[in-house]
């Protein structure tokens, strides 16, 4: 596994008509900059900048992962000419050929649950913000990392030092590894999915983080907040799927119909002066305060989208409290 950033030298060529590998070049010029200020070397290296590219492709510590947005079901994958040609493009930018692995992303119908894609269990290192994640580019459609999260990861981290700290919906738990780092009293991630659990395990040992006080518990995160009882958190993660399908819940869960159930179960296991973060890839989410319990409701949403994501909606969040007396 690497133990510091990879970042891959551009090639000697400058001048090409290539309008897809011009706007790369240019993208990863400008990126490496902070690349190399915050020790990272995972970001978005193209956005669906150019409509007939509709593409976004993801660097990982000199790995590429170039995923496809198709118009409809039939339009599934792109033709080969197209892949061969992006293929092409991305390969000449660099010095060295780098490892290209596409993804496509179809709009599922309702109850559609996304299939594992192969069991390669390759895994590896990359720093994002001096923080060191694992990443499979080929067992799932998602990488293991969401990129468009990394400011809100650094956002929240801020108010972590001394807290006691509950990342629901936790996938690989990227949230509680910075705020581990960041001196959290103790972490609690709740994730529904053996992969995940076992995957954030990793992730903190990974980081040297210490298991005693940063437990990760595999349990269903509507019956976690039914059922819990214990002692109350300081700072409260919440980032639920847009809408989650898994045979493993006993009920269909739609972000835009269960928030105020997720914020209000949460505000009941938040110690007075605590916050929740919560955070959704909703687009069409509206957050009624009329639904929710005595609290206050900041949206922080552009203080939480990174500069390389074109797409200002990729997430909308916001920080929650109890409402001062």
């Amino acid at each position: 596994m690497n133990e510091k950033p990879v970042l891959l030298e551009l090639s000697d060529n400058e001048k090409s008509d290539d309008i897809l590998l011009n706007r790369i070049r240019k993208n990863y010029k400008h990126i490496r900059k902070w690349c190399r200020r915050t020790s990272s070397d995972c970001f978005r290296l193209y956005d669906r900048d150019i409509p007939s590219f509709p593409l976004a492709i993801d660097y990982y510590a000199g790995k590429l992962c170039i995923q496809y947005f198709a118009k409809n079901r039939e339009d599934s994958k792109p033709d080969n000419d197209f892949e061969e040609s992006v293929n092409k493009s991305v390969n000449s930018l660099f010095s060295e050929e780098c490892e290209t692995v596409w993804k496509y992303r179809i709009k599922r119908e309702k109850f559609q649950q996304y299939e594992k894609l192969s069991d390669s269990k390759h895994f590896f290192t990359v720093f994002e913000n001096s923080h060191k994640f694992l990443i499979n580019l080929h067992d799932y459609l998602d990488t293991g990392l969401f990129l468009d999260h990394k400011d809100a990861r650094l956002f929240v981290s801020k108010f972590a030092e001394g807290r006691k700290v509950l990342n629901l919906f936790s996938y690989t738990s990227s949230f509680s590894v910075y705020a581990a780092k960041a001196g959290a009293k103790s972490t609690l991630s709740v994730d529904m999915s053996n992969t995940y659990t076992e995957w954030s395990r990793n992730n903190f040992e990974t980081n040297g983080i210490k298991a005693q006080s940063n437990k990760v518990l595999r349990e269903d995160c509507i019956k976690f907040l039914k059922s819990y009882s214990g002692e109350k958190f300081d700072l409260i993660i919440i980032d639920p799927p847009t809408i989650s399908r898994s045979k493993k819940m006993d009920s269909f869960f739609d972000v835009n119909i269960d928030y105020p159930f997720l914020i209000n179960s949460a505000l009941k296991n938040l110690n007075k002066g605590g916050m929740i973060f919560f955070s959704t890839n909703s687009r069409t989410i509206k957050l009624d305060t009329s639904l929710l319990d005595k609290c206050s409701a900041e949206d922080v949403s552009e203080k939480t989208i990174p500069f390389d994501f074109k797409d200002k909606k990729i997430h909308r969040a916001w920080l929650i409290k109890h409402e001062e007396k």
